[in-house]
């Protein structure tokens, strides 16, 4: 017999709903703007076809799948690359877990891969994306938000002035090197990697062909970047960070971390020609 206050609906008696949870219809809105509960701790899990909403209680799940009559979530039924069961959120001290039980991968936040049978991973309070890879190129979202303490949800701020990204100050030299050296970034080719110290300078001496570019000189411009955007708390972006072997990937974070506090912009490629 199941102890009080941890019984739970079986996936196949979808009508049943453990105490606390219920159903979420295909045309709720998306998580992405928040959900609230009376209990704190509640978590909200929803996909294209509809969702479940549980509260808090140790052992509780909720199942995510292709197969609708098994699970609480039905995700991607009608792409047979997505596991029948392919994976669950359990309560468990205190905090909501995501285990992954089918074939694929899940993707989770940071671009974390969750594998099959992996330790399970704690969700935070709020909005959390989880996606599943399917057949030709598709990705299945399941959208998850685990409910913080009532009145934890930041109020609105719709009059106040937007507050600007972090632009890093880079001089003209350290901008045009940079710009080139992640040049297949800024055109969104797809999988892009940075050129290499050679293939920049050989570039920038082409449009510069007074300037002294040269390989060494390339590499001493962009560490001196990479070192101040380490200094003042990037991370990913020095040796010890990454471990060996490091390859492109110091260049690689050093250019997202641009991308991403929008130092360099796809604009920026006008730079190259103005040369």
């Amino acid at each position: 017999m199941t102890e009080p206050g941890t019984e739970r609906s079986r996936p196949g008696e979808r009508g049943i709903p453990a105490p606390g949870g219920r159903l979420l219809p295909a045309t709720h809105g998306s998580l992405a703007r928040g959900a609230s509960a009376p209990l704190p701790g509640t978590v909200f899990a929803l996909a294209l076809t509809g969702g479940f909403t549980l509260g808090p209680g140790e052992g509780r799940e909720v199942l995510f799948g292709r197969n609708r009559p098994e699970v609480h979530v039905c995700l991607g039924e009608d792409d047979s690359q997505v596991s029948r069961h392919q994976g669950t959120l359990t309560h468990r001290d205190g905090h909501w877990w995501v285990s992954n039980s089918g074939r694929l991968p899940i993707r989770c936040a940071g671009a974390r891969l969750l594998f099959r049978d992996e330790e399970s991973l704690p969700l935070d309070t709020g909005y959390t994306p989880l996606f599943v890879g399917g057949s030709r190129g598709r990705e299945h979202l399941l959208e998850v938000f685990v409910t913080g303490p009532e009145g934890d949800r930041p109020p609105p701020r719709h009059g106040d002035v937007t507050r600007p990204p972090r632009v890093w100050a880079l001089t003209e030299q350290e901008k045009l090197a940079l710009v080139v050296l992640s040049r297949r970034y800024l055109l969104h080719e797809p999988r892009p990697q940075p050129l290499t110290w050679r293939q920049t300078a050989a570039e920038l001496a082409d449009s510069q062909p007074h300037a002294g570019w040269t390989d060494k000189r390339v590499e001493h411009l962009v560490n001196g970047v990479r070192t101040r955007l380490s200094r003042d708390g990037v991370p990913w972006l020095t040796r010890e960070e990454l471990g060996e072997p490091v390859g492109n990937a110091l260049n690689d974070h050093l250019i997202r971390a641009l991308l991403a506090s929008t130092t360099l912009v796809p604009m920026d490629l006008a730079l190259i020609d103005a040369a």
